[in-house]
Order: C-alpha cells, then structure tokens, then sequence
C-alpha cells in the first residue's frame, strides 16, 4: 500500500475473533486516524540498561512513520487493534499530556532526571504537525528546566528549536536524528512516511547551528540490509555537526517477524532468506532476543563485527569524543499559569 510499512492486518495474539478485509478493499491505503488516548499519567519508569534514561514521555500510541521492523507495533495489540496497519493508521494522542506533565513535575515527590521523550513512538512523527502536542510537552519540561532527550526521524523537530535552544542553555536538552539509510530509495520503502535522509542531515545542521547539543542514531542496523551504510551515515552526521552516536540492532518481536518478512518479500524478495538469517545470527538463532543487555545489541560473532565497524568509525571520525551529559541542577518548580514566555 502506498505510504504504509504494512500491507495487511495480521491477527491480534490476544483476540480469539480476526476480521478480514472485503477483497474489494485490496489495495487501497487507509486514512490516518486519531483516538483520545485517555491516559491518567505521561511518565513512564523502566529498569532496563539498554535504554538511556530511566523515564520517558511519549505523547501518542501506535506511528504514522510506518516502519515495518518496528518493535512498537505488538503493543496496539494491548489496545485491541493489530501490529499492522492499525499501528500506522490507528494513532492515540494524548491531549492532556502538558497537563498530566505539569502536575507530575509539580508533585513533592518528582525527582528530577533525564527523560526519553520517543522512547516508543516518534513524538514528531506527521500528525504532530498539527497537534503539538509534542511542543506542549517540551514548552513544560523547558519551563522547570527538566532535561530531556529526543530520538526522532522527522525533521519536523527543527519547528520547535527556539524551546530546544532555551533548554538547551541549561543543559536540559539533546537530540537525536535516527539514520538508517542514505539511500532514498531504501528510506521511503522502509520508513514511508518519515523524512528523507536529506532532511534529516538538514535537521541535524540546523540544531548544530542553533546550539542545541545533536547526535545520530544509526538505528536500527539491519544485516544484510543498511549494515554497510554504517560508516557513510556517521560520516555524513558528523559533516553536518552530530557530535555523539549511538546504534541498535533490528529485533523482531511477535507479530513483528512476519510484518517485515513479508515487506522484505515485497521490496527485497532476492535478499529475503539472507536478511533474516542474519538477523537471527545476532539474536542467539531467534529474530528476537528479548533479554536486557542484549536485546538493542546482539550478540555472536555478527554482532560483534557491527559493534568494531561502529567504534572505529565513531573513532575515526571524533564522534563521541566530547559528549555533554544532561543535567537537573538548574532544575525548579514553576506555578500553573505561567507561560514560557512570562519565564524567558
């Protein structure tokens, strides 16, 4: 379907009925559409060591991007809807989210730390555009001076770089653009509805510019797909100011294994086998090693040889070299009813 990841809605693991499509819908790409997501909280803990932070915020459920490895699909399946095209088409957003946010910085027991704004879902992917629910959320975390981090794959984030700018002051912001190919050709089968690689150097650039401490993500690294691309990304990030990088290895969970099988049978029919067979080399013989520490990394000798080829790389080019680390001290609690602008 044009401009989506998945083609086709496979069957939720936890529902007992399947509904499948009028064959006289084949083919035709559904509309985008947005849900209340009536959260009663936005901050969510997590323990794991292969995630940054040990909080994130993330203001929608379920990404217009449509990328078909993503590992976030399985969970619309928590919502009832499928990890295919539900999870592109079927966005939640929630609207109260600065609220929620505000009264959870306020509260006497927050503790100021680092969040992951994108932990699961791209904060800025399309729908964003028009919602901003996203610059809600970052105009608030600006006004108490929290620090956060951002991964994303649109270049729409450049929209809100005069918060990122003000936080970034106090050292409470950083970005990060997440590069899995150079090639457009790839980038808009893989990732249909999120910026072109281009656009996201451009973005990289611009937040440089602007004083807003920028990386790269090479993420994820699909063996035998946009493994040898590795080295160009970095480089190309470098050129245009990242200064510190990070990647993962793809994982294909549950219903995730057989969306992608199937995209690379669409796209990339003649690499098909090759491509999960390496997968399943960094994964301990599985398309999915679901234990922290080795999840986002693989293991095995595959594994390994991405981890060399990403250090010296980084190496070679000085990224990673001077990485400037997040911090609360400038942290404060700000009265409901001030704006940031009554702040700046």
């Amino acid at each position: 379907m044009r401009g989506r990841g998945s083609s086709s809605n496979p069957k939720n693991r936890f529902e007992k009925i399947h509904v499948e499509p009028d064959g006289d819908a084949e083919g035709i790409s559904p509309w985008t559409e947005v849900f209340q997501d009536s959260a009663k909280s936005i901050i969510s803990e997590n323990d794991s060591p292969d995630v940054g932070m040990g909080a994130s915020l993330n203001p929608y459920r379920g990404c217009e991007h449509g990328c078909s490895y993503c590992y976030a699909r399985p969970y619309h399946e928590y919502l009832s809807m499928s990890a295919g095209l539900d999870f592109e088409t079927k966005i939640m957003a929630k609207f109260d989210a600065a609220k929620l946010l505000r009264k959870e910085l306020s509260a006497k027991k927050w503790k100021p730390k680092p969040l992951m704004i994108s932990g699961v879902t791209d904060a800025y992917q399309p729908v964003e555009r028009k919602l901003k629910i996203t610059r809600s959320c970052i105009e608030v975390l600006a006004e108490f001076r929290n620090p956060f981090g951002i991964v994303t794959k649109n270049a729409l984030v450049t929209r809100d770089v005069d918060i990122l700018q003000e936080a970034a002051k106090y050292r409470a912001a950083k970005v990060f653009l997440s590069i899995t190919s150079l090639d457009t050709e790839l980038a808009s089968k893989l990732e249909p509805r999120a910026s072109r690689p281009e656009a996201r150097l451009d973005a990289i650039r611009a937040l440089a510019e602007a004083g807003v401490p920028v990386g790269v993500m090479t993420a994820p690294i699909i063996p035998g797909l946009n493994d040898s691309e590795v080295p160009a990304i970095l480089k190309a990030a470098f050129d245009a100011g990242a200064r510190e990088a990070g990647y993962t290895i793809v994982r294909l969970p549950h219903g995730v294994k057989d969306i992608f099988s199937d995209w690379l049978g669409e796209h990339y029919p003649d690499r098909k086998e090759k491509v999960l067979s390496f997968i399943r080399d960094t994964h301990g013989g599985n398309l999915n090693d679901p234990r922290f520490g080795h999840r986002m990394s693989g293991v095995g000798p595959y594994a390994e040889q991405i981890s060399q080829l990403f250090s010296v790389t980084c190496r070679k080019f000085g990224l990673n070299v001077e990485k400037r680390p997040l911090s609360t001290e400038s942290f404060r609690v700000v009265k409901s009813g001030l704006t940031q602008l009554d702040l700046f």
